[in-house]
């Protein structure tokens, strides 16, 4: 797509200033840019009305196609998909445990992991009453940062899940052991794979190695609304997660179950832990558009529009032989990292970016250790050569000044 007079006139309405988004699909900058398809379904949605849980039951279907999982659920994001994936592996489907959530007195409560894969994301999991028990050390130790028999010790009654974060790092178990130990004592695992990257090929990698749960980003890399994740795997974990979410303000009489099915349930779920993850038609509408397109994407196309663009930004930097200032490539994501030679100079170069105009965002996350870097994903061919004088005149200033 290409942004439109309208859209910037919708902004300046509003007394905002639109950003040309050098930072990729940052949930904080509003995810990615969305196809003309993905759109034309969100406003189709937002005129006609669908029951959602039969909207579920069909995103369902098209999320199995993608992963080739059991089942799928679609909440408000990745994060969400984590605390129903969380939530199920406690509750299984007893609707006592739901609505007793996040007490879980009496319940397995505990997520075992890898404690170099914490992070700041996985509240998500522990907001749910879920405990973490940590195995294995922060950096390699002796060859190795963690042992079978670590995370062995680390599994006991009282383990609901076993949690590995979609990542590879020197520090952490290979994801077969992990999974192979997990199953060898009948614990589920759930997978964060925010981070997965298309092609399909690469989520469903989660579900062929073993993965029970995995929780996906919908509007990153897949190209649906930012307000989206999707939940992949067991079938009946994922019932279990949809009951926590699903609306259930329904009489028991004409109450039906998540996917249509009839699975004994005598009466409904209290409105569960998950339902403040609840997702509109529209969000649903558009990830399921977003999913059906991720079929027909031409990857290697889309890979080498973003390689152009960071090698053209790479040599421009390069060819004006900034003092202290160099750029490396970084290939997973097709991006580049401008290498700055104080932190100060970094942090300038940012600020310049985001206050100038056309204002420009990259990812500042290293800013600590020097580092900004420019990821080409959400660039349109328009912006490519504000971009690149933005970037120029911005490092210009940070190198004078500092």
């Amino acid at each position: 797509m290409t942004r439109t007079s309208s859209d910037e006139d919708f902004f300046a309405s509003m007394g905002l200033r639109p950003i040309i988004n050098a930072a990729s699909h940052a949930s904080r900058l509003g995810g990615t840019r969305l196809a003309r398809p993905v759109v034309d379904a969100m406003v189709a949605a937002s005129q006609t009305f669908v029951p959602i849980a039969e909207m579920q039951a069909r995103a369902s279907e098209l999320i199995t196609d993608f992963m080739g999982a059991e089942a799928g659920w679609v909440a408000s994001g990745a994060d969400a998909c984590l605390t129903l994936a969380a939530a199920a592996c406690m509750t299984g489907d007893s609707l006592a445990a739901m609505d007793q959530l996040p007490d879980t007195t009496g319940l397995k409560n505990e997520i075992v992991v890898h404690r170099a894969h914490r992070m700041g994301f996985d509240h998500a999991l522990r907001l749910t009453g879920a405990r973490f028990v940590e195995f294995g050390y922060l950096t390699p130790s002796s060859g190795a940062g963690a042992y079978r028999w670590q995370m062995e010790a680390a599994i006991t009654e009282k383990t609901a899940a076993c949690f590995y974060v979609g990542m590879t790092l020197d520090s952490t178990l290979d994801f077969k052991t992990f999974v192979d130990i997990s199953h060898s004592r009948g614990v589920p695992v759930i997978v964060d794979a925010a981070p997965t990257q298309v092609p399909p090929e690469n989520f469903r990698r989660w579900i062929d190695l073993g993965a029970d749960l995995v929780a996906c980003a919908g509007g990153k890399y897949v190209g649906g609304p930012a307000a989206t994740g999707f939940l992949a795997g067991r079938r009946d974990l994922v019932r279990a997660a949809a009951l926590q979410q699903q609306d259930a303000f329904v009489h028991p009489e004409v109450y039906t179950e998540p996917f249509g099915a009839a699975e004994g349930l005598a009466e409904p779920p209290h409105q569960g832990i998950g339902r403040v993850l609840k997702v509109g038609r529209e969000e649903l509408a558009g990830l399921m558009a977003a999913l059906k397109l991720c079929g027909s994407r031409d990857y290697p196309a889309e890979q080498g529009d973003r390689i152009a663009l960071s090698q053209r930004l790479a040599r421009a930097i390069n060819q004006r032989n900034f003092e202290a200032v160099t750029v490396k490539a970084d290939d997973p994501v097709n991006a580049i990292t401008i290498v700055f030679g104080t932190v100060q100079q970094a942090a300038k170069t940012v600020r310049e970016l985001q206050e100038g105009s056309p204002r420009v965002f990259v990812l500042n996350a290293r800013i600590g250790q020097r580092e900004i870097m420019v990821l080409p994903h959400c660039v349109l061919p328009g912006e490519v050569e504000p971009l690149e004088s933005r970037l120029l005149q911005s490092i210009a200033v940070a190198v004078a000044e500092a």
